[in-house]
């Protein structure tokens, strides 16, 4: 079954949606290569103007699913790198998309919800919306988001919520950064919209070659960053303190670390 719905309406506005509503959308295997597999055939479609990135359910991403993680767990070292990359080159993928992205954010966004709005070109949420980065949580760190999370808001902005696990608001995130624009629930589609029908009226490849252009003169992540974000996720897989956390996630009780 698949993990994603495109739509596609007449004037070339595809809208991805991530579509494990059960999961609220959390990052699996199957979903991240769907994500990954959509985001560069629409790059790569002439008659598609805009992405809106989506979730279905109650939630746009809830982060990485815990099944997924657990299963790095028991995993070589091999596999784990090979999973850490099919994470980061997804999200280098929406980044470096040559159409315009408009991140559609509802519900939660934690961990790599968070690193896909912050690789959308720009992201409206609604004002009830709930961020975080959880992983330090789980005894996990937050590592292929990284380069991205850093790029959209800066280090000072980004050191008040990436180690703490603290659970942030829409407020707080347009403030930090991740988000353009916060609406009442009811208005989330008109202002998805506002933010879409303008590349209506532009040229395509001049749009494409702007948006190349804006990666390279601001911070776009380096290779060698995306690399050592894979590294450190890698390392931290293979930590006592992950085993640790998401063991207790699992069997339902505090990790050994909580108060």
């Amino acid at each position: 079954m698949s993990t994603t719905r495109i739509e596609i309406d007449p004037r070339g506005v595809a809208t991805l949606w991530l579509a494990r509503p059960e999961k609220h959308n959390a990052l699996s295997a199957q979903l991240i290569d769907e994500i990954h597999g959509a985001i560069e055939r629409l790059g790569a479609d002439p008659a598609v103007r805009v992405v809106v990135l989506a979730g279905e359910g109650r939630s746009f991403c809830a982060g990485g699913d815990l099944g997924w993680m657990q299963e790095q767990m028991a995993a070589d070292g091999e596999t784990r790198a090979s999973e850490a990359w099919r994470l980061a080159e997804m999200l280098g993928a929406i980044n470096a998309c040559p159409k315009p992205v408009v991140g559609r954010i509802h519900g939660n966004a934690f961990g790599g919800g968070v690193g896909m709005a912050c690789v959308c070109d720009v992201a409206v949420a609604v004002e009830g919306a709930s961020f975080g980065f959880t992983e330090t949580r789980l005894g996990l760190i937050p590592a292929t988001i990284g380069p991205y999370v850093l790029a959209r808001m800066g280090e000072a902005m980004a050191r008040r919520v990436f180690m703490s696990a603290r659970i942030f608001d829409a407020a707080e995130a347009l403030r930090l950064g991740v988000v353009a624009r916060t609406v009442p629930e009811a208005e989330l589609d008109a202002a998805v919209e506002a933010e879409v029908a303008p590349y209506l009226a532009c040229a395509p490849g001049a749009v494409a070659e702007a948006k190349a252009l804006a990666l390279k003169l601001g911070a776009a992540p380096s290779d060698a960053e995306v690399e050592a974000s894979v590294e450190a996720l890698v390392t931290r897989w293979e930590s006592p303190e992950a085993g640790e956390g998401i063991a207790a996630f699992f069997a339902k009780r505090k990790a050994a670390w909580m108060a």
